[in-house]
């Protein structure tokens, strides 16, 4: 995309940020839930296919403008961002990357609309950091496939008009391999959402368990048209989504300290703002550089990503250092805030329990870990 057309859009989403969404952060913590106007405007925006293909109906970012466009996301409630993010992301690029000319044009222009918002079922309560484990199975039956099995912690999975399961169609298989992805309509018979999980933050950001009774899927929505591809689909996608979701977590890390920055000049104690004390300085000067750290692997992250050069070292340690590092500045807003940081509708309590989730979803601190050193092993010379 033209760099002007890309500045206007992310200065529009900025304004949008601010001026719309940062104001009703209570209420979306209040309610568990994106007010259906804001969802509106995002749609309007183009937002729920910004890195779907536009030829679809999308507007194409590549991820260079895709981890620039996550940071403005993060400077709000994550909820807001997982409200658009399945569509671009973990469930839209499976469509777009590996389905058929047919599965594009049926799912691809309606994901991008925000007409159908997709979900990506893949974890289980036995596989979730190994999802080689999963149990789900889809046995080939005439023209379609008998769906069976449970899925949780599913992201948008209430809201969702289709769901990219993974399941094994080679029962006999074990491992990565007989894994398929199958698009499953929501109103499948057999197909049953539990109710929305309670969870320690991210209000707004519905997740939910899935079970599947029987579930008769036809064989044209086995994604890419074959069987056992879709531990790799299941891996790509994820590699994309942990590049975003550490470009977001600098977005919020910018706005933790954004926050720390204005609590250290209006709080007092001893009849002067806290922002003079040296400990304090440390605490934002520590944040600060950190942040800017995480900012640069993500924007060197991207441009290695586009050029194809690296697509899966990147992301992992972009998304292990900047979501541990979201952590770290987090606390030390809530630190410099005092008791009032402990405090319910402080925007720095909120955001501390938000940010704990980054450090779980779409691959663990502890999976990136084994990630990046199986890759500099793998790749290491002959001693």
């Amino acid at each position: 995309m033209e760099s002007e057309i890309f500045d206007d859009i992310l200065g529009t989403v900025r304004t949008f940020i601010r001026k719309e969404v940062v104001p009703r952060e209570e209420e979306i913590e209040e309610t568990d839930a994106i007010p259906d106007d804001i969802r509106r405007k995002a749609a309007s925006m183009g937002l729920f296919g910004y890195a779907l293909p536009e030829e679809y109906g999308g507007m194409g970012f590549t991820m260079s403008e895709d981890v620039r466009l996550a940071m403005e996301l993060g400077h709000t409630t994550p909820a807001f961002r997982s409200m658009i993010s399945t569509n671009n992301g973990i469930a839209g690029q499976v469509v777009a990357r590996y389905g058929t000319e047919e599965q594009k044009k049926d799912y691809l222009p309606r994901l991008a609309s925000g007409e159908l918002i997709g979900s990506f079922a893949l974890t289980e309560a036995d596989a979730g950091s190994d999802p080689t484990g999963l149990r789900t199975t889809a046995v080939a039956d005439g023209d379609h496939y008998v769906l069976n099995g449970t899925k949780r912690y599913i992201t948008n999975a209430p809201l969702a008009g289709v769901f990219m399961v993974f399941a094994r169609t080679d029962p006999s298989s074990t491992g990565t391999k007989g894994i398929s992805v199958l698009a499953v309509d929501a109103d499948s018979p057999g197909l049953t959402v539990g109710p929305h999980d309670k969870k320690m933050g991210q209000s707004g950001a519905w997740t939910a368990e899935l079970f599947f009774d029987n579930v008769r899927v036809p064989v044209d929505n086995i994604i890419g048209g074959q069987e056992g591809a879709g531990f790799a689909a299941a891996m790509g996608a994820l590699s994309r989504g942990r590049l975003h979701v550490g470009a977001l977590c600098v977005g919020i890390g910018e706005r933790l300290l954004e926050e720390s920055v204005r609590a250290a000049t209006v709080i007092t104690q001893g009849g002067r703002s806290i922002g003079g004390f040296q400990l304090v300085q440390a605490m934002l000067a520590e944040s600060k550089t950190e942040i800017a750290a995480g900012k640069a692997m993500a924007l060197a992250a991207a441009v290695d990503y586009d050029s194809g050069i690296d697509t899966k070292m990147g992301p992992s340690t972009t998304k292990l250092y900047c979501t541990e590092m979201v952590g770290r500045v987090a606390d030390r807003a809530v630190q410099i805030h005092g008791g009032l940081g402990y405090m319910r509708t402080v925007p720095v309590e909120r955001l501390y329990r938000d940010v704990r989730l980054f450090r779980i979803y779409e691959g663990t601190s502890e999976i990136q870990k084994l990630i990046i050193a199986r890759q500099l092993l793998k790749d290491a010379p002959a001693y």
